[in-house]
């Protein structure tokens, strides 16, 4: 069961719904006397440190390969739905091992997983980089998924463990401010490597990045004091599993952040091979630029956190969707100053909504609330799989026009489900916020 020292700290990020899928096991009881990390302390730095380390790798190895899809094109002769397979294997099978891992590490213990995760992805990326065909890359980012999916997952659980209560928010957002960092500079330093040496030479410098990542993880985590393995967990699967998807606004949001991270992905996939050509002919590391919208995803998950607060989820969460559905027509564009505002409005549109939707899961379910969580993360990931491949053959079919056309279609639908759940009555006091 989670453990109620979470309860207050919600965190609106990827790694906070990781965190939540970590927890789908039930442990015995724990200890009566839990020798918690506080603030202030050596160990405290040193989790803190461990951890922003571990979500910069962790991301920054995931998303790397997305600025090079169109020099992977160039290289093995692919269309974009091909090249971005790159990507789409390794969310894929992350969405699945991230629910797996994270069982596993109820029984192995968090930081072992963590740590041989770390090592494998850093590793694994490095190898990418001596690729001879796309087949062999394909096998290798699958791999990587595989891997990370030993990271965030358990990496939240780790921090609800072993971090004091008062502490514990600090220590989610170092840990989420690692992750959003190491998704932007992971794309960044691709995107700049890959234009002045090779794609190879991107990847290759990554992984060895990733790899000192490990080692600092490694040598800086503190060992668990608050772990107590589990073998019980599931058990109640499958009850749990009928009870979340029986509910009236649950399976709503599934299909919500299924919608929202396939188009997110999608538009950052393909917006490369528009730029690249005419009539903007832009180089590969200026493209990469782009990358820097992420800060603006980072502040708009905040403000619409606070917006939430004031006006409820129900009279917000169409609006961001909105927004995003509203910039990815702006860069329909020949315009690239419209283009980049096009690209800022879906981003922050993203972010927003993401943050608005996977809160609601959380204050929704019932027990097992972490299980609904781990499902909303699973669709997540699945949306960025399916749907980015799929805008790939849009690409193919209609070039850029395709891709929107595809994208409009779902968020439109993403709209029309965050109308529906307007009318979603609330679960007593508990959703009185909503």
């Amino acid at each position: 069961m989670m453990n109620s020292r979470l309860s207050p700290y919600t965190v609106m990020s990827d790694a906070s719904l990781a965190f939540a899928a970590s927890a789908n096991t039930v442990s015995p009881a724990a200890p009566a006397a839990r020798a918690a990390i506080a603030k202030g302390t050596a160990a405290f730095k040193r989790s803190n440190r461990a951890l922003f380390f571990g979500g910069f790798s962790t991301f920054s190895l995931l998303y790397c390969i997305q600025p090079l899809f169109p020099l992977l094109s160039q290289q093995f002769h692919l269309t974009p739905a091909q090249s971005s397979w790159s990507l789409s294997v390794s969310s894929g099978l992350l969405a699945i091992s991230l629910v797996l891992l994270s069982a596993v590490s109820d029984r192995v213990g968090r930081k072992p997983l963590m740590v041989a995760s770390m090592f494998s992805a850093a590793l694994l990326t490095v190898l990418s980089a001596f690729a001879q065909d796309y087949a062999q890359l394909l096998a290798l980012r699958a791999a990587l998924g595989i891997a990370l999916g030993g990271m965030p997952a358990v990496a939240m659980a780790y921090l609800g463990e072993e971090i004091e209560g008062p502490s514990l928010g600090l220590s989610m957002g170092l840990y989420i401010a690692g992750s959003a960092f190491g998704g932007m500079s992971g794309r960044l330093i691709a995107a700049m490597l890959s234009d002045f040496l090779s794609w190879r030479w991107a990847l290759g410098v990554l992984g060895v990045a990733g790899l000192l990542a490990a080692a600092e993880f490694w040598r800086s985590l503190p060992a668990s004091k608050n772990f107590v393995p589990s073998t019980r967990g599931w058990q109640a699967l499958p009850h749990a599993v009928q009870q979340h998807f029986s509910d009236r606004g649950l399976p709503w949001l599934f299909c919500l952040a299924f919608l929202l991270m396939g188009c997110f992905v999608s538009l950052y996939n393909y917006i490369g091979y528009r730029l690249l050509t005419a009539p903007f002919g832009l180089r590969q590391s200026t493209v990469g630029l782009l990358a820097f919208l992420y800060l603006i995803g980072i502040f708009s998950s905040v403000w619409a956190g606070r917006l939430v607060d004031r006006l409820g989820r129900r009279g917000v969460l169409w609006i961001m969707l909105s927004i995003m559905l509203s910039g990815i027509l702006l860069t329909l564009f020949d315009s690239l100053p419209l283009i980049v505002i096009g690209m800022a409005l879906a981003t922050f549109g993203f972010f927003a909504s993401h943050s608005i939707a996977s809160s609601w899961v959380s204050r929704r379910a019932r027990a097992p609330q972490a299980l609904a969580s781990a499902f909303y993360l699973l669709f997540y990931y699945l949306g960025s799989s399916l749907i980015g491949s799929a805008s790939g053959m849009m690409w193919g079919f209609d070039g850029w026009t395709g891709v929107v056309a595809m994208l409009g279609v779902c968020l439109g639908g993403g709209v029309l489900i965050a109308l529906k759940l307007r009318h979603l009555q609330p679960l007593g006091a508990r959703e009185a916020a909503g």
